[in-house]
């Protein structure tokens, strides 16, 4: 399988990029800026460092259940942290193993300290899928002799 480092190229030949918040910003700009740019998770970064991540799931759970504010609630009060993270070098089928066991959606990816990329489930379902199709080309072509 290919690591996460081979993924993360992949995302930004397709131009996708990583947006982030900072945790004193409200969670309606959270939410504003997962809307403009169509994803479902924001890592939240302070002085340079991940220190959470902010999803769909965190605003449905712990403001709108909680009857909470969007306007006037920080980011901070309803983030997940600590923030799980991946290395660059990690192979996708070990995130796949981390995203599951800790039922997780997004995976910020980190070359030391340093944010380089943010991987959710679905992109490390689709690479799995594409990976599986090559192996089952590969073993017809090796059935048939090709």
């Amino acid at each position: 399988m290919k690591t996460v480092a081979q993924l993360l190229k992949l995302k930004v030949l397709q131009n996708q990029q990583v947006h982030s918040i900072a945790p004193d910003q409200t969670v309606l700009d959270a939410l504003k800026m997962m809307a403009e740019k169509n994803v479902g998770a924001l890592p939240v970064i302070e002085k340079g460092l991940v220190i959470g991540v902010i999803s769909e799931r965190d605003y449905a759970r712990k403001v709108v259940l909680q009857g909470r504010s969007s306007v006037g609630t920080p980011v901070r009060a309803i983030m997940s942290a600590p923030v799980v993270t991946a290395d660059s070098r990690q192979s996708i089928e070990r995130c796949m193993v981390v995203m599951t066991d800790s039922h997780l959606r997004h995976l910020p990816v980190l070359e030391g300290d340093q944010l380089i990329g943010l991987l959710s489930i679905g992109d490390l379902v689709k690479e799995a899928i594409v990976e599986q199709a090559n192996l089952i080309r590969q073993l017809e072509h090796y059935i048939r002799g090709d």
